[in-house]
């Protein structure tokens, strides 16, 4: 809103200095103070709001040191994260461009999901909460909005050489302009040289042409990494400050990639895919992770407020909603290593224990208690150290992330 206020004043009345707000970094940096301003006078406010409407955790008995303690806490301060960023990005950031718009869209569609999950859990007295496949299906409706919005909106463009454009009429059409911005469903392989890759290829071998069908791969894909994504940011939110940390990480790491996918210069001097457009969701970007630093000053250890799904499952789908939009959704397992890891140690635990079971009646496990940052709570190490570790794991895993920029 202020940016087009702005660019009116500049227009209509010259006024000096509105011109800045044409400028990404400065919208950015405003941004990031803002939310993290609001996160932190507004948190204790929203804190003592949950406090008094009784809104506090649940804790089921897991046999974990100091967990009795954190029964009552308040919950749903994922509320804090969704308020905080999305103002500054509604103040801030061009409301005409589509990637915006589904990063709003994404935040408050998974932030209803996991507000219902936590208003079953405390004012319908159910531990269970929504529904798994209400959930799952919440996550398969984003999917496709997300997948279908990508694929199918004309906005949503990549910047190609000629001699990489698919049919021949392209690459006549284009001899005039060595580059051109076209639709096309490409990603980046990390690692690798040369290392674009077209999800056509997936049924192009079937003779099918370029675009006809593509979207049937290519919206199961997004729904698959949507729903592994925020599924993953919600088992890791299980100690004080881990999940929002090491998304804080993370999300750090998708700016820097969203920086310099979105700035032809910097993209021609990497050598990397330019996207245009997409530089704007530096603003979205930069407001989220103010919004989950100030979150972190009432939720480490002992945590004031916990996020609950209304917080781990907005968390998540925006993560990879973001990577799907700066097209480096396969290095998701490397850059989100730790909601990798913790969801992995859970399939691996429940899988050896039925298998186990079914072969000689008596079910084994892997860890002593999933995911694993309660194992190392079983092994006696103070949840503020495992947190911490983690932290570092999640530091090392988004400076490879970044060195893949180059590394190849």
């Amino acid at each position: 809103m202020l940016y087009y206020l702005f660019e009116f004043l500049e227009q209509q009345y010259e006024l000096t200095g509105a011109s800045v707000f044409r400028f990404l970094s400065f919208r950015a940096a405003l941004a990031v103070i803002f939310s993290l301003g609001f996160s932190l006078i507004t948190g204790k406010r929203i804190i003592d709001f949950l406090k008094r409407k009784q809104i506090g955790e649940t804790v089921r008995d897991l046999g974990l040191t100091g967990q009795k303690e954190k029964e009552g806490t308040p919950t749903m301060g994922g509320l804090i994260i969704i308020f905080s960023t999305l103002l500054p990005v509604l103040l801030l950031s061009r409301l005409d461009n589509i990637y915006i718009l589904l990063l709003i869209v994404s935040m408050g569609w998974m932030g209803f999901v996991g507000w219902m999950d936590d208003y079953i859990k405390i004012f319908k007295k159910d531990k269970n909460g929504l529904k798994g496949i209400f959930k799952v299906m919440g996550q398969i409706l984003l999917g496709i909005l997300v997948g279908a919005t990508l694929f199918f909106h004309q906005d949503v463009t990549v910047r190609t050489e000629a001699s990489s454009l698919n049919s021949v009429a392209q690459v006549e059409n284009s001899i005039k302009s060595k580059t051109q911005d076209s639709k096309a469903t490409l990603t980046t392989i990390p690692f690798l040289k040369n290392n674009e890759f077209d999800y056509h290829l997936l049924i192009g071998w079937m003779g099918i042409p370029s675009g006809s069908y593509t979207w049937l791969i290519f919206i199961p894909i997004v729904i698959f990494i949507i729903t592994a994504v925020s599924n993953g940011a919600n088992l890791t939110d299980g100690i004080d400050g881990l999940a929002a940390g090491t998304s804080a990480i993370i999300v750090f790491a998708l700016g820097v990639f969203a920086w310099v996918s979105g700035n032809v210069n910097f993209a021609s001097y990497l050598n990397i895919m330019y996207i245009p457009n997409v530089g704007e969701i530096a603003v979205f970007i930069a407001a989220f992770l103010g919004a989950l630093i100030g979150f972190l000053w009432y939720n480490t250890y002992p945590a004031s407020v916990f996020m609950g799904d209304t917080g781990s499952l907005s968390i998540g789908a925006v993560i990879s909603v973001i990577a799907i939009i700066v097209r480096k959704e396969l290095l998701i397992p490397l850059l989100c290593g730790v909601f990798f890891i913790e969801t992995l140690s859970v399939i691996m635990q429940v899988s050896y224990f039925k298998y186990t079971r079914a072969k000689s009646g008596v079910g084994q496990r892997i860890f002593k208690m999933a995911p694993l940052h309660h194992h190392f709570q079983k092994l006696g190490l103070h949840e503020s150290k495992i947190v911490a570790r983690f932290w570092i794991i999640g530091i090392v895993l988004a400076v490879l992330s970044i060195v893949t920029l180059k590394l190849r």
